[in-house]
């Protein structure tokens, strides 16, 4: 994953109420919800529920899929574990390099 990708997943959930959108997402897992359902959970307006969707899904942290008159959303697991892993592909590396020669950082 590259820096510019990463950015605007991790800025995407930079918003309390993208952020619960995300999280109710995650929870109803692979089957996702009608976005009704989700401006139930999170009790966010309609008028302002498709801007965060929209958001997150042009973040490719959510995805989108029309079923007759609903649409249905989904959270993107893929790309959430992408920006984990790049989050954390260097985790304790200055750690592990100090502690080879016994020095802090």
């Amino acid at each position: 994953m590259d820096v510019t990708l990463a950015t605007e997943g991790f800025a995407a959930m930079g918003s309390e109420s993208r952020l619960a959108v995300l999280q109710t997402l995650v929870k109803a897992g692979t089957d996702g919800l009608p976005v009704g359902m989700i401006g139930e959970r999170t009790g966010i307006p309609a008028s302002t529920l498709a801007h965060h969707i929209k958001f997150l899904a042009v973040s490719h942290l959510i995805t989108q899929e029309k079923e007759g008159r609903v649409i249905r959303c989904r959270a993107n697991f893929d790309h959430l574990e992408a920006l984990a892993d790049f989050i954390l592909k260097e985790c304790c590396a200055d750690q592990e390099r100090a502690g080879n020669r016994g020095e802090a950082v």
